[in-house]
């Protein structure tokens, strides 16, 4: 992961050097086709996602609830509250993102605290 690039993403953009390196280490990027299921509603989760390039879409059942692109995070609130996904999430079109795995999430929650509060505020904002 390009350490570089984690500074474009509004989540890390306060980051120091260092902490932007940590996150280089525990986040690989990848690459998913329009169409993809990232998160799927009721399933426990695993990872964090935050998305560099294209959109995706938000659902709960089978309403579409918002279109997320560049800059946006998910996958946060399940792993947060240690529950299943609230949502699905789909591709609607070609998507980069940078996916970082639960134990991973949970280090760096622990080390970077102003990620932490965000990623907090976030999950209040979505949850209402």
């Amino acid at each position: 992961m390009d350490v570089a690039r984690i500074s474009s993403i509004p989540l890390f953009e306060g980051l120091d050097r260092h902490e932007r390196e940590q996150i280089a280490r525990w986040a690989d990027e990848v690459d998913l086709p329009a169409g993809y299921h990232l998160l799927d509603q009721g399933r426990f989760a695993h990872e964090f996602f935050v998305i560099e390039e294209g959109e995706v879409e938000v659902r709960i059942g089978d309403q579409p609830v918002t279109t997320l692109g560049p800059g946006e995070m998910l996958g946060e609130i399940a792993l947060l509250k240690h529950d299943t996904r609230t949502a699905s999430v789909i591709a609607s079109s070609p998507v980069r993102a940078i996916v970082m795995a639960a134990r991973e999430f949970e280090a760096m929650r622990a080390a970077m605290p102003s990620i932490a509060a965000q990623l907090e505020a976030k999950m209040q904002e979505r949850l209402g």
